[in-house]
């Protein structure tokens, strides 16, 4: 393991991030004159002082990248931007957080998340407001995929760390012939999204600024909102509307996005296997809460339809808006729409979750292993379309559910031993795992009110979901560290 190159890459990393990150909040909070300027000055200081001396210190490696260095250096993205990015609202006066509530605000942010500490969102400075939606829309695309472009201009291959962020079942993973311009294409339709989302929401009767922050949100399937009520502040069916196109837009293969622009043709989405469950599963996930809305009498027709689909959506793709307090929902929906959140977005997409592609192979899967007790010595392919999938991918989706299930457990069990009840430390490790956001019970509003143990746990359980748990995993292994 070439350590020094790890080192190297993570400095760069590092000041890319403290200029990304902190100098347009800078510019905001100029324009708005809230006083968060010192905040944002000292926490690019000592991130873009770090990251140098990192660099400095090591600019004279020059190796090749292995498999394993990839691997480390993903992981220590996510955990070390995730703390440096905690800073601003450590220093900041006006939002008195502890070293704990600032980093599990960094964490949520950057991994996509948006379980949030903070309360009285409407009363933070603009620059605050601002910062919170551009953790996340950076860390939902992934500012590796923009170090992947610029770290190929410093001498240093790509191609491990492209690997490591996506270890699970991706398809197209060369989009272009050269990793640099796949990464720049895939940011190109991101950027146009983004853009494309905000403009929407402004046209619907949001603030300019109101529609920049919660496009960066929607677009990164984030679901960090300026207000405590979150989308429901605006009581808007047509905000929601927009809201829940973008999210299914987000929730979709940026790589298959990509193959539809370059094609000029739509057909591409019609031809995709995972694409057709992820809406056929949104279409029934969302006619049955708007159903169980209706016939329950918790909203009116019209009402049942618009929550019952934005909800769906919103919880289903792991964006995490809400519009209502979809806990107190009746029956069992609270619970369906948690579950929901555990299939998720599709492979190569900002969501969270197990990621439909994989759940679809293991119905594929289970219903092989019930024709072979009919036809016990028949041989069934499992096809994706007309691509059969060849049974190591098959043992590689069944092996990270198993993992997924293990951890999930084990992250409960810690949970309760907090004091936490049943439902509460429940719906936190799904909200966690699977970077959804909003919990039920104790964690339905935020999570304020849970213990400093508690918020660690789950800040390691946000990174072991946005890293797929098996990148984070495999660096306690033994065998990781060995020559």
């Amino acid at each position: 393991m070439h350590l020094s190159v790890v080192s190297k890459i993570l400095g760069v990393l590092l000041m890319l991030f403290s200029m990304l990150a902190y100098l347009p909040s800078m510019l905001v909070s100029l324009l708005y004159g809230d006083g968060e300027l010192s905040s944002f000055g000292a926490a690019l200081f000592i991130t873009f002082s770090t990251g140098f001396i990192l660099w400095l210190l090591t600019w004279r490696a020059a190796k090749e990248l292995r498999t394993r260095d990839g691997f480390l250096i993903v992981t220590l993205f996510w955990s070390v931007l995730g703390t440096f990015g905690s800073l601003p609202f450590y220093f900041s006066a006006e939002l008195p957080l502890s070293i704990t509530d600032a980093v599990f605000e960094s964490i949520s942010g950057l991994s996509t998340t948006g379980a949030t500490v903070i309360v009285g969102l409407e009363s933070l400075p603009k620059s605050l407001l601002f910062y919170r939606a551009q953790l996340q829309w950076l860390g939902g695309m992934g500012i590796v995929a923009l170090a992947v472009a610029v770290l190929p201009m410093l001498g240093i291959g790509g191609m491990q760390l492209y690997r490591a962020e996506s270890p699970g079942p991706v398809k197209n993973d060369n989009l272009v012939p050269r990793l640099a311009e796949t990464a720049k294409a895939l940011w190109y339709i991101y950027l146009a999204l983004t853009g494309a989302c905000a403009l929407a929401y402004w046209a619907a009767g949001m603030s300019f600024f109101d529609a920049i922050c919660h496009s960066f949100a929607t677009v990164a399937i984030g679901g960090f909102s300026n207000y405590d009520a979150s989308l429901g502040h605006f009581d808007s069916a047509t905000i929601s509307l927009i809201a829940t196109v973008f999210m299914v837009i987000a929730g979709g293969n940026f790589a298959l996005h990509f193959t539809a622009w370059r094609m000029h043709s739509v057909r591409q989405y019609l031809r995709d296997p995972e694409f057709k469950f992820y809406l056929t599963f949104l279409l029934v996930l969302s006619a049955v809460t708007s159903i169980v809305l209706y016939t329950s009498d918790t909203y009116s027709g019209v009402d049942s339809l618009v929550h019952g689909i934005f909800q769906s959506v919103s919880i289903a793709t792991t964006t995490g808006f809400t519009t209502e307090d979809f806990s107190q929902w009746p029956s069992f929906l609270p619970y369906v729409l948690i579950y929901a959140s555990i299939v998720g977005a599709c492979a190569g997409s900002t969501g969270g979750g197990m990621k439909v592609i994989r759940i679809l192979l293991i119905l594929k899967q289970g219903l092989r292993e019930v024709q072979r007790l009919i036809h016990p010595n028949s041989i069934i392919p499992i096809k994706l379309g007309n691509t059969l999938v060849p049974d190591r991918i098959i043992e590689a989706v069944w092996g990270f559910f198993a993992v997924y299930v293990m951890v999930f457990l084990a992250l409960l069990l810690a949970l309760l031993t907090t004091g936490l009840d049943v439902v509460t430390a429940f719906s936190a490790v799904g909200a966690a795992i699977n970077n959804l956001g909003p919990g039920l019970e104790g964690v339905s509003q935020n999570y304020s009110l849970l213990s400093d143990p508690a918020k660690w746990i789950l800040c390691f359980a946000m990174l072991l979901g946005r890293l797929e748990i098996f990148t984070l995993l495999v660096l306690f292994l033994p065998m990781f560290w060995r020559r």
